[in-house]
């Protein structure tokens, strides 16, 4: 497949912090060379706007799904179709936040909140915030915020829990999936708490469209179902939605190498180390968002999700070259690893 091949590094290093850029003349400035002369940082403007369509056509044919069903408890049959596409379309507001669609900041800021804030309400500024910490230090204890949240991912972290966090600590393994079906509510809050407290940088229309979907969501559920239908409807919905969004995110890091507060590895090992590949294939792509090529996406954060699958075996090559694990396996798998992770380290809460 022919790429076109205009990208600049100026692109690729958006999403991190300034302190992580990485240096020239680096082993990654070699292999980000092998990646721009493949052509694989160009956009891909069409592959997103035939994606968008899709992802649009079954999200608004959800909604209307339930209006035609009306005030009956098959209504609930559209939840889990709506659960799905909210988290595909979480999944493109990820990859505008991190400019992948567009060539532009604006453009694709304004995709971004279109996706996120009013199509699924959490908030394009405060994700891109916060997920940009994770890139530039992921799985590092102290600065990476995906592992300062409910679980613990070291044993040093689990022996500090006390009362109710030592108790999930504890048995965090058992109480993963379980807890996933609440985090659609987590992000939810978040995003809220961002547009009330945080400096977005334009925190009015953010908070405008977050406002305009809840009031928009919940208008048409109540419209149409009885109280009780409704609010059952919502738990499915909203708990299936965060459930797929999390068993996403499961096999991307947890297990796989976690760094000390102030451990200062290069940038191609920081990002190779901690991060686990799944297994690629036509659904696993589609259902994970692109996010199971974690490596090639955090060593490339501004590459097309259609582009990660053509980086895969020059990021697989490269490692070998160097004799850098690069850890890849099929989904059960990875779960079964994380799984065994959280347990192991579950037992240092005493």
């Amino acid at each position: 497949m022919t790429q076109p091949r205009s990208a600049s590094i100026v692109q690729t290093r958006l999403p991190m912090a300034r302190d992580t850029a990485p240096i020239r003349g680096s082993e990654y400035a070699v292999l980000l060379r092998r990646v721009r002369q493949a052509g694989l940082l160009d956009r891909r403007v069409r592959a997103y706007g035939v994606r968008s369509a899709i992802t649009a056509a079954v999200y608004f044919g959800g909604w209307a799904a339930l209006v035609a069903i009306g005030d009956s408890w098959w209504a609930l049959a559209p939840a889990p179709v709506l659960a799905a596409v909210f988290s595909q379309i979480a999944f493109l507001g990820h990859d505008a936040g991190h400019r992948q669609i567009f060539g532009t900041r604006r453009a694709n800021y304004i995709y971004g909140v279109i996706a996120g804030n009013l199509a699924i309400g959490l908030s394009i500024g405060w994700w891109t915030s916060n997920h940009n910490r994770h890139h530039a230090h992921p799985n590092t204890e102290g600065a990476d915020p995906d592992v300062s949240g409910i679980l613990a991912h070291s044993g040093e972290r689990a022996a500090t829990g006390k009362g109710w966090r030592r108790f999930i600590f504890r048995y965090q393994a058992w109480l993963f999936f379980p807890l996933l079906l609440l985090e659609a509510g987590s992000l939810h809050f978040s995003s809220v708490r961002a547009v009330v407290k945080w400096p977005l940088r334009h925190r009015f229309w953010e908070g405008a469209l977050l406002a305009a979907h809840a009031a928009g969501y919940l208008a048409t559920v109540f419209l149409v179902l009885s109280p009780v239908k409704a609010l059952v409807f919502i738990a499915v919905q909203q708990g299936l939605f965060g459930f797929y969004m999390g068993c996403t995110f499961a096999p991307n890091h947890k297990g796989m190498e976690v760094f000390e507060e102030g451990e200062d590895p290069d940038f191609l090992r920081r990002q190779v180390l901690s991060s686990r590949n799944v297994r690629p294939s036509v659904l696993t792509d589609t259902a994970m968002g692109g996010l199971n090529y974690q490596i090639e996406h955090h060593l490339f954060p501004s590459m097309p999700r259609p582009s990660l699958r053509y980086a895969r075996p020059i990021v697989m090559d490269f490692c070998a070259e160097r004799g850098l694990p690069y850890a890849e396996t099929s989904l059960l798998d990875s779960y079964a690893q994380a799984l065994k992770h959280l347990d192991a380290v579950g037992h240092h809460a005493q």
